[in-house]
Formats: C-alpha cells, structure tokens, sequence
C-alpha cells in the first residue's frame, strides 16, 4: 500500500483514537493523506498532530488531491516536480513566517521576503505557471496560498512583459505581502460563508492599513510595498478602498498587482464558493474596464496562454 486518503473531521475524538490505532499497525507503512473538514489553521495543526504526514481543506479540487498523493508516494517524482516543491516549501515557510510575525508582533523581519523572491522566480523560470499553482495548492504547509499565488501570477506578468530583473523583483515582494494585514483579522471572518454585514465589511477593508502599518514599523519597506499594501483594492473609477484613489494617482505596481490579486481570488476555490474558470474570469476583468487598467488585464491574458 503506497497511501491513504482519510476524509473526516480530525477535530473530533474518535477520529483521534482511530488515527492512532492506524498508526500502531505495524502492517500499515504507508502515508497518510487527510481531507480536513475543518479548515481552520487550528484544524490542520490538529490534523498533522495526530500523525498524518498531509493534510488540505475539503474543498480542494479534485485533481490537486491527487497530485498531494503522488507527492507523498515520491516526492521527487521528476526533476521539475521536486525544484517546484522545494521553492514552493521555502516560500511558504518564510510566508508563514511573516504572517506569524505580523499577526503576533506587529511588525516583519523583511529578509524573510526577500528569502521568498528568488524561489518564486526560479519555479516559474524552471517549471512554469501552472507548475506553480498546482504545487501550492497540493502543498499542505502553504498556509497562505493566495499570498504565493498573486506572486507567482506578478512573475509570470512580469516575465511576460519584459520587466528588468530589479522591477520583477520589486513587483513579486510586494505580493508576497500585499495582503499582510489580513494576519490581525478574526480567521471566522476570512472564511465566513455568504455575503460580510456593513461592520465586518469595515473590518475586512482595515487589512490595507493594518498592513500598511505593519509594513512601516518594519525597517527598509520599500515604496512599492508600502503602496501595495495599501492600495491594492484601490479603483480607477474612485471606488475603490481606502483612500479613494482614481486614475493616475493609482501607480502602475498596483494596477498590475490589483489584477492579478482579483485574478486569483477569482479562480480560488474557497470553503463558500467555486473556483471560476480562467477565461471567466479573465472576462469578468475585461468588464472591469473602467476600474482596473484594460491595457494590463489584456497583457495577463496573453502572459497565461503563454
């Protein structure tokens, strides 16, 4: 036997006693793979805790499960499949770390970014985008999938159109931590089913000063990061978030990086709702021609048939 795939709630106590026991076999060698119900940060640390060498959120898409398999049946299963796991595992560890450090320290060591920038560059520069995204979405440690998705969707943007080395990696740090804030809102909010009530939605829309904020009581933040973070949900029409921003008072690091963010939100699958196909979305952004730059929303759809 090379796997086995449990699909169950591991925050109840039966389920405990019954991983257990599974452990104890000595006839039982193989790893073990759990689909969480729960997909709390708190339920996947229960999970791991009782012994399983995997576990990701119930709503993950079909073939992603079975690409956590193969990774735990060989792990270096072709040459480009172990590069991509291996950047995407010091990513999202220094991910990890960020958002640890800002959610309980109110600020971030910087370097940890910087530690992210050139593992994300080489995945996509050996493997590919779509190389990319499977491996964080079957990866069980990349706690902040999004944060890494955006960066890998600003790579390949970035690669697409010919940005210089020092731009690409301006544009993939402030990614990396365009959504910092979201470490100081309540995790029930972030995955509330259904539509957010006027006082959540205030406190949702704080993550873009509350990351702000992290990001200036951090030392050497960059312009470009602190821009980002801030205004990353900022409209050319003005309706946009926080400050209200329009048109050219909206740089172009967050024109681009706004797209890709509402990109990848898009085509997430979530615990309340689908993912949308990519040429869906691509069209729900062509319809937002008069709030985020057409002229970018036509580069990423030629920079993801690439």
């Amino acid at each position: 036997m090379a796997a086995v795939v449990v699909d169950c709630d591991f925050t109840e106590l039966s389920v405990g006693r019954c991983l257990k026991a599974l452990g104890d076999r000595p006839d039982i060698t193989a790893n073990i793979l759990g689909i969480a119900y729960r997909s709390s940060s708190k339920a996947l640390r229960t999970a791991m805790a009782l012994g399983l060498d995997a576990c990701i959120p119930f709503y993950t898409e079909p073939h992603v499960i079975v690409a956590a398999v193969q990774n735990l049946i060989d792990p270096d299963d072709g040459i480009l499949n172990a590069s991509t796991r291996r950047c995407a595992e010091q990513a999202a560890a220094a991910v990890s770390h960020l958002f640890h450090s800002a959610g309980t320290r109110g600020r971030i060591d910087l370097k940890a970014v910087d530690d992210s920038v050139d593992p994300i560059l080489t995945a996509l520069k050996d493997g590919g985008l779509a190389r990319w995204l499977n491996t964080i979405e079957a990866h069980d440690k990349a706690t902040y999938q999004h944060s890494l998705r955006v960066a890998g969707l600003s790579a390949q943007f970035a690669n697409h159109i010919g940005f210089p080395d020092f731009q690409r990696r301006r544009l993939v740090r402030a990614a990396l931590v365009h959504d910092l804030g979201k470490s100081q809102v309540p995790r029930e909010l972030l995955l509330k089913k259904g539509s957010l009530n006027p006082e959540e939605l205030v406190i949702m829309r704080a993550h873009t000063t509350l990351g702000y904020d992290i990001l200036k009581a951090s030392s050497n933040a960059d312009s470009a990061m602190l821009d980002a973070v801030r205004h990353h949900h900022e409209l050319l029409d003005g309706s946009g978030y926080p400050d209200g921003l329009s048109g050219d008072a909206i740089s172009d690091i967050v024109r681009l990086l706004t797209i890709c963010d509402i990109y990848s939100a898009l085509t997430e699958r979530r615990s309340y709702k689908p993912a949308m196909e990519p040429q869906e979305a691509i069209a729900v952004l062509h319809g937002m021609s008069t709030k985020v730059e057409p002229r970018f929303v036509q580069a990423l759809d030629r920079a993801l048939a690439a």
